[in-house]
């Protein structure tokens, strides 16, 4: 009789699969390190195709999870200890020579390499946001060079957002240490400030996303900047064809048209138009060296284009721009000294120039530029204009 407990059955040559939901990612930064460093070490040092490694590298390995690693492989050229040792550092496939502590002791050279640590897709949000602070206050500081930024419009972090959400923390830091005129002083010089819309996605790169997406992180003057950068380069390619069309004899109907779509389409005022106007139909010319010659060749080429300056001159203000416009011209180029006078009679007989416009002009408006010349030529033309006035007030006080 057996009296020993049975036993179980034991299940042999069976394996239970664990399910992917439970498995758990193992955290290698050796074996990333070693991946980095091989992969360095084949670019023999060229920076755009260690740019162009790192950016296909990214797609299949986790660049956030081994931030900390990338960051010393960069800086230090391998993984670093407690202490700052490099751990194996005696295996040279541990380590690569192409990092920042080894590249030459040049201004350009550690500029490239910050360039490369702008990588930002390897770091977490919060990293973003301290190394988007710390450029900004390094901005302000003149320690890095405004051409560092140029690291942002790279495609691939641009299309996820991170440029944009970068940038609007980077100004915010560097605005806090300098006020906005002397960042976008800084913008200009590094000729960045035409490049700003492309911090977006190519279907976002237009000024009203950029206001609105730059007024909501508190930064208006920056959005204000890049409105004035647009308008100025709008009008820069609105005068180069005006000018075109002008030597070309375009009809003056033809011209209308154009002008009055480009208004619309850019968000041009009367002011801006009427002064592109006057400094075209004035280039348009080569004027005779003689004074008394030039007089007369500036009346009739003004008269033949009178009714094109009148469709843009029916507010105040832009004939107000108009007639400094004049005034500044006329002092500049010596010829026209004393046509300054004769050109705005015909200005008023030709509708362009109203009386009220002109009376406002001679009395408080009249920029500084030969002001005793031209408010002496025009003294008789006003007082005329004045007793008009009153005698028109005094036939209707009879009525």
């Amino acid at each position: 009789m057996n009296t020993g407990k049975q036993q179980k059955p034991v299940l042999t040559g069976q394996r239970f699969k664990t399910r992917k939901r439970d498995e758990k990612e193992k955290f290698e930064p050796t074996v990333f390190r070693d991946t980095i460093v091989l992969g360095l070490n084949e670019t023999a040092g060229d920076l755009e195709a260690i740019a162009k490694f790192l950016d296909v590298t990214g797609s299949r390995l986790d660049y956030r999870r081994y931030a900390d690693t990338l960051f010393d492989i960069l800086i230090a050229g391998s993984m670093l200890a407690p202490g700052g040792t490099r751990i194996d550092d005696g295996d040279r496939s541990k380590v690569t020579k192409h990092c920042v502590f080894t590249t030459e002791e040049t201004h350009s050279a550690v500029r490239s390499y910050a360039q490369l640590l702008l990588f930002l897709k390897a770091f977490t949000e919060s990293e973003q946001t301290k190394l988007a602070m710390l450029t900004g206050i390094l901005l302000a500081t003149g320690t890095l060079p405004p051409a560092i930024l140029t690291s942002l419009f790279s495609d691939n972090i641009v299309k996820e957002g991170i440029s944009a959400s970068f940038a609007v923390k980077m100004f915010k830091a560097w605005m806090a240490e300098k006020d906005a005129s002397a960042v976008t002083s800084a913008l200009r010089k590094a000729n960045l400030d035409k490049k700003l819309l492309e911090l977006f996605p190519a279907n976002k790169q237009n000024v009203e996303h950029f206001t609105k997406y730059f007024n909501e992180a508190g930064l208006k003057e920056l959005s204000d900047f890049l409105r004035v950068q647009q308008s100025l380069g709008t009008r820069k390619e609105l005068q180069k064809e005006l000018q075109e069309r002008l030597s070309q004899e375009c009809p003056i109907r033809e011209m209308v048209v154009y002008l009055k779509e480009e208004m619309k389409r850019n968000e041009l005022q009367e002011a801006a138009v009427i002064g592109l106007l006057w400094t075209c139909l004035m280039n348009a010319v080569e004027w005779n060296k003689k004074e008394e010659l030039v007089t007369e060749q500036a009346l009739k080429h003004l008269k033949y284009y009178s009714p094109l300056l009148a469709v843009f001159s029916t507010q105040g203000q832009s004939e107000l721009v108009l007639l400094q416009k004049v005034q500044e011209y006329c002092y500049e180029n010596i010829h026209f000294m004393k046509a300054f006078s004769k050109i705005i009679v015909l200005f008023y007989k030709a509708d362009v120039l109203s009386e009220e416009a002109i009376l406002k002009w001679y009395k408080d408006t009249h920029a500084a530029k030969g002001k005793s010349v031209f408010l002496e030529q025009m003294k008789k033309f006003v007082e005329w204009l004045q007793n008009a006035e009153e005698e028109s007030e005094s036939e209707g006080e009879e009525d």
